[in-house]
């Protein structure tokens, strides 16, 4: 059945509706939005979509998403570069940036092992997490990395990658801590208030 919308409206409906949680009903009320809106407003939302496809990269270092390589974490003189917090994605380093409990570096693995879906150490960023600790030259500064700090979600695959890296750290004689379980398992990291967040880093523990 022919749809009722002239075709550019049905072509960003049907875009809309990709978007996560928004289906056929929320992607239609999104583009009369944009219909009713200002030619200003609709084209500064369209430019600001292709800014940020165009703009904003995976920094070469950690992961983290940035416009400029390195991140602004990595390149900042100022921080601890002898610890490395590693975490999930890039939203749960923002949520730990935004305690300003935390002054090391961080590392993005860019997801979780899950062997039930094909996830290994190969799909994610696993070999320069390890390349970091074996080349100090690899580490921005050239700094030696001395503790792995595991922020991992609290869940049976974030734990499974935690005992994972933390083998592969201590092989190589580096300190690995976790952070404390301040977390509520099974929860994420991006849903967590602040200050339980900067309890977690205040609390973080060695893991045996």
């Amino acid at each position: 059945m022919p749809s009722a919308y002239p075709e550019p409206v049905d072509r960003l409906i049907d875009r809309l509706s990709k978007l996560p949680g928004i289906g056929r009903r929320s992607a239609e009320r999104l583009a009369f939005h944009l219909l009713k809106a200002t030619e200003e407003d609709a084209m500064g939302l369209a430019r600001a979509i292709a800014d940020v496809k165009r703009a904003v990269k995976h920094c070469s270092v950690c992961f983290n998403l940035a416009d400029r390589d390195p991140c602004p974490v990595c390149a900042d003189e100022s921080r601890d570069r002898r610890s490395v917090l590693v975490v999930e994605q890039p939203k749960d380093l923002i949520a730990l940036e935004q305690t300003g409990m935390y002054r090391g570096l961080y590392h993005v693995l860019m997801g979780r092992l899950s062997p039930i879906d094909g996830i290994g150490p190969g799909e994610l960023t696993v070999a320069r997490l390890l390349e970091r600790l074996d080349a100090p030259a690899s580490n921005p500064g050239g700094v030696r990395v001395e503790e792995i700090i595991l922020g991992l979600n609290p869940t049976l695959e974030g734990d499974g990658t935690a005992l994972y890296l933390a083998e592969e750290a201590r092989q190589r004689g580096v300190r690995v801590t976790r952070l404390a379980r301040g977390l509520p398992s099974g929860s994420q990291l991006e849903y967590a208030n602040k200050a339980v967040l900067a309890d977690a880093i205040q609390g973080r523990q060695s893991v045996s």
